[in-house]
């Protein structure tokens, strides 16, 4: 089975997908779900679903992390055509997983408790992304 995932986003922070995607593999038994994204400035990521602020917490780490390329310190990127978080937007991108695999048993994907599915946008615009899903 296969499917594109298609999540809108209104600028850098992560975005929870994770009931769509469960939906999707309850009519299979067992198998092995790949998700993987299609952009170079966005990632994905298993992370705790509980409490909003570790969303929060995690987008602020990585904006501290890689700043703009309009900070000061970050003048040494070159790739600023499409503005100052892009660039930035591409390390994220590189530090960050763009493909996840997750077990799933009697039709529910093996998650913990408080694990959740996300896309981690990290452009400044609103964009729709797209994650394929493979499950097998």
């Amino acid at each position: 089975m296969h499917r594109r995932f298609e999540i809108a986003t209104r600028g850098p922070g992560l975005y929870e997908f994770t009931r769509e995607v469960a939906d999707w593999v309850r009519p299979c038994e067992e198998g092995l779900l790949t998700l993987f994204i299609r952009h170079t400035s966005a990632s994905l990521l298993i992370q705790e679903n509980a409490d909003p602020e570790v969303r929060v917490d995690l987008a602020e780490f990585f904006d501290r992390l890689v700043p703009p390329s309009d900070r000061p310190e970050m003048g040494w990127m070159r790739h600023t055509y499409e503005g100052p978080d892009d660039m930035p937007a591409h390390v994220k991108a590189a530090l960050l997983p763009v493909s996840l695999q997750i077990p799933v048993i009697s039709g529910r994907m093996a998650l913990g408790t408080w694990q959740g599915i996300y896309l981690f946008e990290h452009r400044r615009a609103a964009h729709r992304r797209e994650v394929q899903a493979l499950l097998r």
